[in-house]
């Protein structure tokens, strides 16, 4: 806490007589002052009612009296505030901030009770018989004793924030963590209690590199959970509150070309699953909506099972050339997704519906009715239902089989 000038200070000191009489009115300065803070702050008007008005009272006493006694010669030989009344202003600013008001408000309480101080003090210093050219220089030591307490308060005020708000961010951040581990119910929900955190119907997962973050934080819920350190390099988690049904268009506009990917909204306590979606699909290289990527998700759970399956679905084809088993592949698997529509498989594949009803009979030799039965066409569909890749054959080919069924 900082709060010392180096300013030229007044050497002003008040008889006796007039300090006494200043020490008498204290009391109904100390009043006045809280009634002026009351009416001119709005924050303030309840402020008073608690404990926390007999703290603010105190401090006011505190400040006002140190000031006297500084000024009569019976307290320190210079006017900067003692260290009773900056230790009691900068508590107080700790207790205002504790309390929810602003710095704002609590330097506009500081200036009201400057002025209604200043008018009081002056009156009755003057009445007592202070010489009317030494009020310049009382003035100045009054302000001056002000701004000290002021920058007190002030300090107080922000430390408390800046202390509070790294110990509730930790907490948040410890939450994030064990939604994203799976914790129990009950240990969650004590954490959430704990960090002050009101829990949502659902969280979405947003994976955001650390450049879009201020930008996206401005428009998102304040209480968005948010956690840089995931593996992903450069790169923040985000979990959105309340994100779900029409709202998620609109969380999607704000990302729109500020987060890698972003997950599905499910429970809060099951982040994890919204945020391991949008993992696995940024791995993949998947970009945008995980909710556009399901069935690429779905298909690149077990990169190794699908493969096995296209194997097995595909050992027809064993021994053709693979020229030939790229345009039988490329058919079925625009004849499975159409439903057999020829039309519509020639026109995707840009060839003709005679070619399309040729490739489709040589199938039909090969698979046999395989090709009507269900489990077959559910397996085919599974294998195919993905962009087109290569197509393991398991069987030897010999170079020179000439076997091409294209026309």
């Amino acid at each position: 806490m900082s709060t010392q000038r180096h300013d030229a200070t007044p050497h002003l000191h008040l008889t006796p007589e007039i300090a006494d009489r200043l020490q008498m009115i204290l009391p109904s300065v100390g009043e006045d002052v809280v009634a002026s803070v009351i009416s001119g702050v709005p924050s303030y008007r309840d402020a008073f009612l608690g404990p926390m008005g007999e703290t603010i009272r105190t401090a006011v006493g505190v400040a006002l009296g140190g000031f006297i006694a500084s000024v009569s010669g019976r307290g320190p030989e210079t006017v900067p505030a003692t260290p009773p009344a900056v230790q009691g202003a900068y508590e107080l600013g700790r207790g205002e901030a504790c309390s929810g008001r602003t710095t704002e408000a609590l330097l506009a309480a500081y200036r009201i009770g400057a002025r209604v101080a200043w008018r009081e003090l002056s009156t009755a210093a003057v009445a007592a018989g202070l010489e009317p050219e030494a009020l310049v220089e009382f003035a100045a030591m009054v302000f001056q004793w002000i701004d000290e307490v002021s920058d007190a308060s002030a300090a107080g005020h922000a430390d408390e924030l800046a202390s509070s708000g790294r110990v509730r961010q930790r907490m948040l951040e410890r939450l994030s963590r064990m939604l994203l581990a799976d914790a129990s119910p009950d240990a969650v929900d004590a954490a959430a209690e704990e960090a002050e955190w009101q829990p949502p119907t659902t969280l979405t997962a947003a994976i955001v590199p650390a450049a879009q973050l201020g930008p996206v934080l401005a428009q998102v819920s304040p209480d968005t959970l948010v956690l840089d350190d995931v593996p992903e390099d450069d790169l923040t988690l985000l979990l959105v509150p309340n994100a779900h049904g029409r709202r998620r268009p609109v969380l999607l506009r704000i990302l729109e070309g500020r987060a890698d990917i972003v997950g599905p909204a499910k429970p809060w306590r099951e982040a994890r699953i919204s945020y391991e979606r949008a993992r696995r699909a940024r791995a993949a290289g998947l970009r945008g909506d995980t909710d556009d990527h399901l069935v690429a998700l779905v298909l690149g759970a077990d990169h190794q099972a699908l493969d096995d399956l296209r194997a097995a679905v595909l050992s027809p084809l064993a021994g053709l050339r693979p020229a030939t088993v790229e345009k039988l592949v490329e058919t079925l698997r625009s004849w499975l997704l159409h439903h057999g529509r020829r039309e519509e498989v020639a026109a995707e594949l840009f060839v003709h519906p005679q070619t399309v009803r040729y490739r489709m009979q040589q199938l039909r030799d090969v698979y046999g009715d395989r090709l009507e039965d269900p489990a077959t066409v559910l397996a085919l569909t599974v294998a195919l239902a993905g962009e087109p890749r290569s197509h393991p054959v398991t069987a030897e080919e010999s170079p020179g089989d000439t076997r091409d069924v294209s026309p």
